[in-house]
């Protein structure tokens, strides 16, 4: 991966993690990572654990950001997360899975949060 698109995915994720951060979610843990994959960031929102993906583009010529969440990614994201859960002995914890899409604009970035963005398989 490029450096370009390493710094564009990592200005992605603050700009979510500030976002959150405003909407009164509790960050957990950032880019937690195991065999199975990553997840970008992992939240509380109450009682509920979130693990959030964050996708970033500077256009949406090939698509809205969040279309890059393939089933396979979702799948990857999922084994991940049980990881986590297994981990920190939250198995019986509400989670859900959500989605950040942004977008960089010259004027401000545009950001899409899809709550309960797909089910675990």
């Amino acid at each position: 991966m490029s450096e370009e698109r390493i710094s564009l995915g990592k200005r992605g994720e603050d700009i979510a993690v500030d976002y959150l951060t405003h909407k009164g979610y509790q960050i957990v843990v950032r880019n937690y990572r195991r065999k199975t994959g990553e997840i970008d960031i992992i939240v509380n929102d109450g009682d509920c654990i979130v693990f959030v993906e964050v996708k970033t583009r500077k256009t949406s010529r090939f698509g809205h950001p969040a279309e890059a969440v393939t089933k396979r990614k979702q799948n990857q994201i999922s084994l991940t997360a049980l990881n986590y859960l297994t981990r920190q002995n939250l198995m019986d914890a509400p989670a859900r899975f959500d989605v950040i899409a942004v977008t960089i604009t010259r004027t401000a970035p545009e950001i899409t949060h899809i709550i309960g963005a797909f089910e675990t398989t």
